[in-house]
Formats: C-alpha cells, sequence, structure tokens
C-alpha cells in the first residue's frame, strides 16, 4: 500500500477503528475528499477545502453541514446540509481503513 502524508491539527482525536462512530479524526477527508468534497473541491486526492477544524470541540467538521451557505448558496441550507450528510454517509460508522502514523519530529535546541 502506498504512502501518503496528510497534516493533521495536533489535538484532532485519533482515528476510530474502522465501523465505529465518527469522532471528527480528519483522516478521510484530510486523504481523499467524498463525492460532495470531489465537487466541491475540484479534485480526487488531497484535503477536502471544505473540511473544517473546529478548535471548541476539537475535530473536524465538514463544512458543508456546519456552513452549507458558504459552499452551496443556490441551494436551500436544509437541502445541502441533507445532501452533505447523505455523502458523508453520517451516522454509518468509520469507513476510512486508512493506518494513520504519527510522526513527531524534534526541535533543534
Amino acid at each position: 500500500m502506498p504512502h501518503q502524508v496528510i497534516h493533521l491539527h495536533p489535538a484532532a482525536p485519533a482515528k476510530p477503528a474502522e465501523g465505529a462512530a465518527c469522532n471528527g479524526c480528519g483522516v478521510c477527508c484530510t486523504a481523499a475528499p467524498c463525492p460532495l468534497g470531489q465537487w466541491i473541491s475540484k479534485r480526487r486526492v488531497g484535503a477536502c477545502h471544505a473540511l473544517r477544524w473546529d478548535a471548541q470541540a476539537a475535530r473536524y467538521q465538514c463544512g458543508v453541514v456546519m456552513a452549507p451557505q458558504d459552499y452551496l448558496p443556490a441551494l436551500p441550507a436544509s437541502w445541502s446540509r441533507r445532501l452533505a450528510l447523505r455523502w458523508i454517509a453520517a451516522a454509518q460508522g468509520c469507513d476510512c481503513d486508512y493506518l494513520p502514523e504519527s510522526i513527531h519530529h524534534s526541535s533543534p535546541n
């Protein structure tokens, strides 16, 4: 399996086991956008442009769910939010099979 380097917020929670409830770790959306994220980001690889860090909750969240008017202003917010929840498979459990590794860099003295 090829390696991919992704950069996550240091306070992000650890990736949950596949099938476990989403905890906002951000691994899946940082590695590759979902179908809606591909359309919003205009790319199929790399971090989704709609991925937002929520400092208060210390987790990543989908911007289309949290602020749909910022991403799909032509649609009613309730439609955009429902579309996003369906496309990100909200409440279906983690479907990301990536195995993240932490790399800590020490600062030079």
